[in-house]
């Protein structure tokens, strides 16, 4: 065990460094359940089943689907046969089948058949022999026959491990007593060698020369009439160093064999280990408990933790550097034997044949740009310069500057072109050696991409545009330097295809036109560009066959010699950038020794491509179901409807999902679903890996849903529809129609009677109206009347007033002019004797009553009713206090009221304070206010 242990661990150091196909990983929380996988198979429609510790999982390539266990327990074993699913769990066994809304429902046979089982019993393994169902428990073997529903018993003597089919005959083991078959319905010891009776048997296989055992701890055996002898094969020391717990022999005639904490062991049909997978290399876990190879060559892998599955005949196989010592690969090449990785870290080389690890070339450790093979010569572009490769030594040539590529010089074999850092460069052949001969003076831009046309140096500069350099014929200096800025764009480049200079990038794809002197879009080329709107300016040529080759987001686009000229022929590869794991804009692509063998650097390693294993494949898309959801449904319940034939919905059900599914599982060649509604979305919607529709609202009428799909540039071989009915509400129905359709006469009726009568109505308020109208007009016009009578009255008043205030101004004016008088004349005259009549003339004038009955009857005219309710309301009133009252109304001042008594001012205040009392006025009572109040 010993020796076995350190021959594996040799084999697994040569293999750490292998290319391995991809690997696809999946854990619980991707497919929604526990962790531990127990059997898996694979269904008529491609669906792959998996018996899993909460159920059967159930994966379309798209979506999974979990499916409880019916009675809570964990699924040990899974068997797709025709249209059902058999499956096996604790004291339970029976079958899924698909009902008409596409869901899977189970029917168990141990209670369908009062099947007396043994406690405790679980059921391991499910095989079809013939025409019964075998169920494989460690106590009994269940042999069902679904034509007659039959159950046949056979029971352990002692526990069983594991049943088998080979050719057709159930074998099996019993510990402690050897392996045994069933023939004619009894079991028959087929050998009790010591080490089948201590070993557990993983596998029985068929072969010509007999059986070929596989034990869990010792390998293989072969089993034969003469006995059971080892077999020796290369592989033995990897199975001797690991505890095997499954195994099954693909189609391709090799062996898949899951351990323990190894992972899963990959051997041809001589024994030869081919390659080994585990966490180290791409597992999620190494407990391997179940193996499945499905119709198209994947490996299926139930893990102790998750489920994986890989593709060993896939075209695409990886290198990835674990141990990140080899980094971004910038430039890949085989050559003389060797394969070389240029990275950010160096170049690195290995044997092509063989699994050696890759080493540094000495002296090269730094960023590496390109590989050039140029007659045999193999150069490194570098950081530091450039080196000419010899198997695993590298001499530097030049260390100027940076080197971007070399190139050849058309008509100039003994020279060659290079791209600087700083500008370009001649090398030159001195016998068997390169040197640098001369910088070319007069252009000094950055030339990464570097390409000779006519004599003209094409030089394309990401952020200047393209330089077109002349220079003289030995190449020393640059005659003229012209730039098209025309062309402008980051991770653009150029490439010299035949006798065409093309020009690539995001842009789109152009060809010098030599006549015109300018790139214009290239016509033969422009499908690449409407599939890919976002194409790499890094463009390969493979010389071995002059094929032409693109880098978009979501293809490889490989286009055919010949045919460029006409309508291209183009292969496209469905490698996103994400899957390649490329280095944007210094995609990298080398040419293997078999024909139709490529590599592509990647930021970790590199991706093998093998052409000649890549070919189309039919395929179908499937509707695996419709939902649909009522608006108005209280309890947000949804149904599903039977996708086998044309759905009727009712007006609310108007709400619709859709699933569908292609079960293809291709590891970077994910399918991608197109869908359309005809009656409501007549065009085909974006592609997308959403493996669902929805639909809401939806108006009554009648539609066709179809979906197809597309893996690559290859469309699905059907175009899966259902077709379905939005039905009208009960309000838009036929007998509704004519119902509407007599209301509506009846409403015509109605409205008519309504409007007869409206108008009649209406008359008869016109008719009122314009009585109104005439008596309003009457009243109007009396208004009018009584307005201008009351107008005239107040131009009475106001002309009375005025007369009142004019006689009231008069007398005071007289009575002044008259005291004046008499007051010049007692000044002037000493001798009052002689002029005492004139003065008791003037006396006389002044105490006169006229002047207060001519204002009296002036004032009654103004204000005629202000006298009565002063007499009313103080009747003991003197004369004299109503002609004050009166002067008080017309709001005159004591000093104009005293010429209209005859008296000083001073006395017509004592008269207005006794009228004050008189009229029992309080003391902060105003007297004119109460005068004009009353």
């Amino acid at each position: 065990m010993r020796v076995a242990a350190i021959i594996f661990l040799i084999l697994f150091g040569r293999l750490y460094s292998q290319d391995l196909p991809p690997i696809r990983n999946f854990t619980p929380a991707d497919y929604g359940a526990e962790n531990q996988n127990w059997s898996i198979s694979q269904g008529s429609d491609k669906r792959i089943c998996i018996a899993n510790n909460r159920g059967l999982l159930v994966y379309n390539g798209s979506s999974w689907t979990l499916n409880p266990s019916p009675n809570n327990t964990i699924m040990r074993s899974v068997k797709a046969i025709g249209d059902r699913v058999y499956s096996g769990f604790y004291m339970d066994f029976g079958y899924w089948e698909r009902d008409v809304y596409g869901i899977l429902r189970y029917t168990s046979l141990t209670k369908r058949l009062n099947v007396d089982m043994v406690p405790d019993e679980e059921f391991w393994t499910i095989l079809e022999i013939d025409d019964y169902i075998i169920f494989q428990s460690l106590d009994r073997i269940y042999a069902y026959n679904p034509s007659d529903e039959a159950v046949r018993v056979i029971e352990a003597k002692t526990a069983f491990t594991k049943g088998f089919e080979v050719d057709g005959i159930l074998y099996f083991q019993r510990i402690g007593h050897g392996v045994f078959k069933v023939e004619n319905g009894a079991e028959v010891l087929v050998s009790n060698h010591p080490i089948l009776l201590e070993q557990e048997v993983i596998n029985l296989f068929g072969t010509q020369e007999g059986l070929l055992v596989l034990t869990s701890d010792s390998g293989f055996f072969k089993l034969s009439p003469e006995g059971l002898i080892s077999w020796e094969i290369p592989a033995n020391g990897s199975l001797l160093a690991s505890r095997i717990y499954s195994a099954l022999q693909v189609e391709t005639g090799g062996f898949v064999i899951g351990t323990i904490s190894r992972g899963v062991l990959h051997l041809d049909a001589d024994g030869n280990l081919v390659r080994q997978y585990d966490q180290l290399n791409g597992l999620d876990n190494n407990t391997v408990l179940a193996l499945f190879e499905d119709r198209d060559g994947n490996i299926w892998l139930g893990l102790d933790n998750g489920v994986s599955y890989i593709n060993p005949e896939s075209p695409f196989t990886l290198f990835v550097d674990k141990k990140g010592e080899v980094g971004s690969v910038y430039a890949v090449r085989s050559h003389k034997g060797f394969l070389y990785l240029g990275s950010n870290q160096g170049l690195f080389y290995k044997p092509v044949e063989g699994s050696d690890e890759f080493t540094l070339v000495e002296g090269t450790k730094g960023q590496v740009w390109s590989l050039d093979e140029i007659d045999g010569t193999l150069f490194c572009g570098h950081h530091t310069g450039t080196f000419v490769i010899d198997g695993t030594q590298a001499v530097r040539i030049d260390e100027a500057s940076g080197t971007w590529k070399v190139s050849r010089l058309p008509d100039h074999p003994q020279w060659l072109i290079q791209g600087k850092y700083d500008g370009l460069s001649i090398l030159e052949q001195d016998g068997k050696y390169w040197k640098v001969r001369n910088k070319i003076a007069g252009f000094e831009h950055s030339s990464r991409f570097v390409e000779v046309l006519d004599e003209t140096v094409f030089v394309n500069h990401e952020y200047k545009g393209i330089f077109k350099v002349r220079a003289d014929s030995a190449y020393y200096n640059a005659i003229s330097v012209t730039a098209d800025t025309t062309l402008i764009g980051y991770d653009s480049g150029i490439l010299k295809y035949g006798n065409a200079l093309l020009y690539a990038s995001s842009d789109g794809i152009f060809r010098y036109d030599p006549k015109a002197d300018l790139f214009a879009k290239d016509t033969t080329l422009k499908t690449i560009y409407e599939k890919e709107k976002n194409l790499s300016g890094r463009m390969h040529v493979d010389e071995s066959n002059n094929s032409l080759w693109f880098f978009g987001n979501y293809n490889i686009y490989v286009v055919s010699p010949g045919n460029l000229m006409g309508n291209p022929k183009t292969l496209v590869i469905p490698l996103t950038e994400k899957e390649r794991n490329g280095i944007v804009g210094y995609e990298s692509l080398g040419v293997q020794p078999e024909v139709g063998s490529y590599l592509i650097g990647t930021g970790s390693g590199y991706m093998a491509i093998d052409l000649n294993r890549y070919a189309s494949k039919d395929f179908n898309v499937t509707l695996s179901s419709v939902h649909f959801e009522g608006r108005e449904s209280q309890s947000g319940l949804e149904s599903m409807a039977e996708i086998s034939r044309a759905g009727e919905f009712s007006h609310w059900q108007n709400n619709l999902d859709f699933s569908f599914f292609t079960a293809e599982y291709f590891p970077f060649r994910a399918p991608l679903f197109q869908y359309r509604l005809e009656g409501f979305y007549p065009d085909w919607s974006s592609w997308s890996e959403n493996p669902t529709a929805s639909f809401r609202n939806l108006p009554p009428g009648s539609y066709t849903f179809q979906v197809r799909s597309r893996i690559g540039d290859q469309l699905s071989g059907n175009t899966a529809d259902y077709a379905f009915v939005i039905g009208r509400p009960w309000y838009s129905t036929r007998p509704m129609w004519a119902v509407y359709a007599l209301m509506l006469v009846l409403a015509g009726w109605f409205i008519h009677s309504q409007y007869r009568n409206y108008y009649r109505k209406k008359q008869i308020r016109l008719l009122s109206r314009k009585q109104r109208e005439l008596d309003l007009a009457r009243a109007r016009n009396e208004q009018e009347i009584v307005k201008l009578k009351n107008n005239q009255l107040r131009e009475d008043f106001r002309k009375k007033s005025n007369e009142l205030a004019a006689s009231t101004m008069s007398i005071i004016k007289k009575n002044e002019i008259l005291n004046r008088v008499r007051n010049q004349i007692h000044e002037r005259f000493r001798d009052t004797d002689s002029i005492q009549p004139i003065i008791d003339i003037i006396d006389q004038s002044l105490s006169q009553d006229d002047d207060w009955e001519m204002f009296k009857e002036a004032f009654n005219n103004s204000d005629r009713e202000f006298l009565s309710k002063l007499k009313t309301a103080h009747p003991e009133l003197s004369p004299n206090d109503i002609r004050l009252c009166a002067y008080l109304r017309l709001n005159l001042t004591s000093k104009e009221m005293a010429p209209l008594f005859n008296i000083s001012p001073r006395s017509v205040e004592i008269k207005r304070y006794r009228l004050r009392k008189k009229l029992n006025l309080e003391r902060d009572e105003n007297l004119v206010n109460y005068l004009l109040t009353l």
